[in-house]
């Protein structure tokens, strides 16, 4: 199903009715009606990490599971590791036009403003 030597993931989501969601220790948000690309990485076993971000029901450890039972999705994407994390998510905010609409979500372990993206 995805490439096992891959490290860097995007699932493109879309919400289709503006909601208010206490992301962890982030804080409450709006997210407004739109389409979404969170992007993370596994440096191992790349198909397991997705396969439970695509759950709805689970312990909620990373940020993209305090929405993901408002998102619908879309598809998603794996790459190899040409551009880390980081820069896969700079690249993709670029490439869709879109802007970072929760600071820290999907990057509290690094410098980026965000690895969730927002486009129309």
């Amino acid at each position: 199903m995805f490439d096992n030597q891959h490290t860097v993931y995007a699932i493109f989501f879309t919400i289709t009715r503006n909601v208010t969601v206490e992301v962890g220790k982030l804080g409450s948000f709006l997210f407004p009606i739109g389409n979404y690309i969170y992007v993370g990485s596994a440096k191992r076993n790349i198909q397991s990490r997705i396969q439970r971000h695509l759950q709805i029901e689970k312990r909620k450890r990373w940020h993209i599971d305090y929405i993901r039972p408002y998102g619908e999705i879309t598809h998603v994407q794996t790459y190899s590791s040409e551009l880390s994390e980081c820069e896969r998510a700079q690249q993709l905010l670029q490439q869709y036009k879109g802007k970072w609409l929760v600071k820290k979500f999907g990057s509290s372990d690094c410098h980026c403003f965000s690895h969730l993206i927002y486009y129309k």
